[in-house]
């Protein structure tokens, strides 16, 4: 059976790492990627720029499948822009999910969200559309994670606990069982979140405070 083709939208070090991802399966065929304008007839771990955003309609004719490899960490306004761009042309946004990770059929995954290596997400957990899920994160029983969300790598989400919509979780940070986030929080690398964090704003350490 013949591969599906599939748009990388944006070049940077969060490509490299989908690439990875990609590749494992062994599902998709990479056909390009879109990036700046400045940086096409580049290479990026031998996949070709062929684009900017510009011709992303002119592509929607060839190809049905994309995927927003921009990273997310200070803002996820690049990536919530790409994706009401691409579902306005009409691209399927799939799910993408590592061949080394192990997610439960007992879950609900929304689309344009990847799953990268060596992550675990168990039963009855709902992540929303195109999140990113890094690295060795482990994301507990009946949690949900809203849309456009980055949990960071080796980042512990225990079970019941709830993430709003576009939240950045650091790297290394526990989540005590039955907490919840508010939408658009900043939590700080090696934070541990022993309480609800009820207010929009940047967190950061162990245990977690509230410091803008």
């Amino acid at each position: 059976m013949s591969k599906k083709q599939i748009l990388l939208i944006g070049g940077g070090g969060h490509c490299k790492s989908c690439i990875e991802v990609i590749e494992s399966i062994n599902e998709y065929q990479i056909t390009g990627i879109i990036d700046a304008k400045d940086k096409i007839g580049e290479h990026i771990l031998g996949y070709k720029v062929i684009g900017c955003d510009d011709d992303l309609k002119h592509f929607r004719n060839k190809y049905d499948y994309a995927l927003i490899t921009v990273g997310q960490i200070k803002s996820v306004a690049v990536r919530v822009k790409l994706y009401n761009m691409l579902k306005e042309l009409g691209y399927i946004l799939p799910v993408i999910v590592a061949s080394t990770a192990y997610v439960s059929k007992h879950t609900l995954i929304g689309e344009g969200t990847i799953i990268m290596h060596q992550t675990m997400v168990n039963a009855d957990v709902i992540i929303g559309k195109s999140c990113i899920i890094n690295t060795k994160a482990l994301i507990e029983h009946d949690t949900s994670v809203g849309d456009f969300c980055h949990i960071s790598t080796n980042t512990i989400l225990n079970g019941n606990v709830i993430v709003g919509k576009e939240c950045f979780i650091g790297s290394n940070t526990t989540f005590v069982n039955g907490l919840s986030i508010v939408n658009n929080v900043f939590v700080g690398i090696n934070s541990l979140v022993t309480k609800n964090l009820n207010k929009t704003g940047i967190y950061v350490g162990n245990p977690v405070r509230k410091i803008k």
